[in-house]
């Protein structure tokens, strides 16, 4: 059963900044050619919490955790963040343009607390594995400052839009009959928009309707790892218990509104219907470095006996975009080749593999290519850091011609029903399989436990 609670969130006032000095995109999408931006933005800006610079002269009692527990201490002294009146819920919309296309979408949610679970309570679902080093960082500036000032992004289903009507509300004509309270536009040219609800029958209407709900974390899986990881260690200390079941005769009402058992028992999500329009998912290319001796023209060789290999003249994404099985193109500085699966060469290899997951080109070659073929398991990619992920083909394509890299692998995106079902049925692909956009702007809500 999935438990929402409102909040009274931490926000920027707008009479103190500008507000599109001070909101950043999330902490692992931004380059240091980004952060170096943020900081000149604004001295206000969120980049100083949520990933700040190391300095040369870091100690244990001062460092880039310390600074970011004290900006935030600052900023709320200063009244450049306040807290907010009453709790709330946040309507979120995101307004952008599919990249590489002409093609306009919005994408609807709201912004809540969500209770943290196990993934064994078969309440919240990942779909993709995390690194180590990644959850140890948040963990660590998690402590320092005891505040979530990024969401993460949950996906759900509901046919019947709930949420939508109540948040948003829609006139005879379709359009919005509330006025959005926050619009700004990012880098990318996303337009948000925040709306904030307040009524307590309301907000109860919407949390009774998510209830029984099943979550599927979109983007965010080191967060909420590592949220969950605290919220034990806090269970065990305050000896409370951090899935206490409901009560079967606890009501929501317009008098009571829920609240955690205790803070850390909860985090900041933006909740996504899965039925609603304006989902985008992205591929993540995987750019390969470090591999001694490599030829382009030896591993389309070797590739082909799992593979139709095709060398090709450009490469054009059209034509990965037209392929239905299993295809992936590689881009090496001897040539670009169309790799598609062959089914009866690669049972051997995927035999070990869930037939939801052997389905999917980012397993395969994971499985084939990078594994089998380059010698490349997780276990070493996680240690050798030889692995690239990259939105950008281009990118992708200019690493391997400027020497950066040996190969480039283009993929097709993993589509929202493909992650649907490996979630739902406890399977995990890996990481970076998915890259939903646009990303959940950092700052238009922070929910800090202190």
């Amino acid at each position: 059963m999935a438990r929402i609670y409102p909040f009274r969130a931490l926000r920027y006032d707008p009479s103190r900044v500008n507000m599109e000095d001070v909101v950043t995109q999330p902490y692992d999408k931004i380059t240091p050619a980004m952060q170096q931006h943020y900081y000149d933005a604004s001295p206000y800006n969120l980049i100083r919490v949520i990933l700040g610079k190391h300095e040369p002269d870091d100690t244990e009692d001062s460092n880039v955790y310390t600074r970011a527990a004290e900006s935030l201490k600052g900023w709320r002294k200063d009244r450049v963040l306040a807290e907010e009146k009453e709790p709330a819920i946040y309507g979120y919309s995101q307004t952008y343009t599919v990249p590489h296309t002409d093609e306009v979408r919005e994408r609807r949610g709201f912004i809540a607390l969500g209770h943290l679970y196990d993934y064994a309570d078969k309440v919240i679902y990942r779909h993709e594995q995390t690194f180590p080093k990644h959850k140890s960082d948040r963990m660590s500036l998690f402590k320092a400052t005891r505040t979530y000032c990024e969401q993460i992004y949950m996906l759900y289903s509901d046919p019947g839009f709930t949420a939508e009507k109540l948040i948003f509300g829609v006139d005879k004509d379709g359009k919005d009959t509330a006025a959005a309270d926050l619009a700004i536009t990012d880098e990318y040219g996303v337009v948000h928009r925040v709306w904030k609800l307040t009524d307590p029958t309301l907000i109860n209407l919407i949390l009774t309707a998510m209830a029984d709900k099943k979550l599927i974390i979109a983007d965010g899986h080191h967060r909420y790892e590592t949220s969950v990881a605290y919220a034990k260690e806090r269970s065990a200390q305050l000896k409370l218990p951090l899935n206490q079941p409901r009560d079967e005769d606890e009501k929501l009402n317009a008098s009571t509104l829920p609240v955690p058992a205790f803070p850390e028992a909860a985090m900041m999500m933006t909740f996504v219907n899965m039925d609603a329009p304006g989902i985008t998912i992205l591929p993540t290319h995987r750019v390969v470095h470090g591999l001694e001796g490599f030829s382009g023209i030896n591993f389309a060789e070797k590739s082909a006996e799992f593979f139709t290999v095709t060398k090709l003249e450009s490469t054009d994404l059209g034509t990965l975009k037209e392929q239905r099985g299993v295809a992936f193109i590689a881009v090496t500085r001897d040539g670009a080749y169309l790799l598609q699966a062959k089914p009866e060469s690669i049972a051997e290899v995927m035999k070990g593999v869930s037939p939801r997951q052997a389905q999917l080109d980012v397993v395969q070659l994971h499985t084939i290519v990078l594994d089998k073929l380059l010698g490349l398991n997780q276990e070493t990619i996680t240690k050798l850091g030889n692995v690239r992920y990259i939105r950008e083909a281009d990118e992708a394509i200019g690493q391997v011609q400027s020497g950066e890299a040996d190969v480039a692998f283009l993929i097709k995106p993993i589509t929202l029903d493909q992650l649907r079902d490996i979630s739902l049925s406890g399977d995990v692909m890996p990481q970076k399989s998915t890259d939903f956009y646009p990303k959940l702007l950092s700052g238009l809500a922070i929910y800090a436990l202190d």
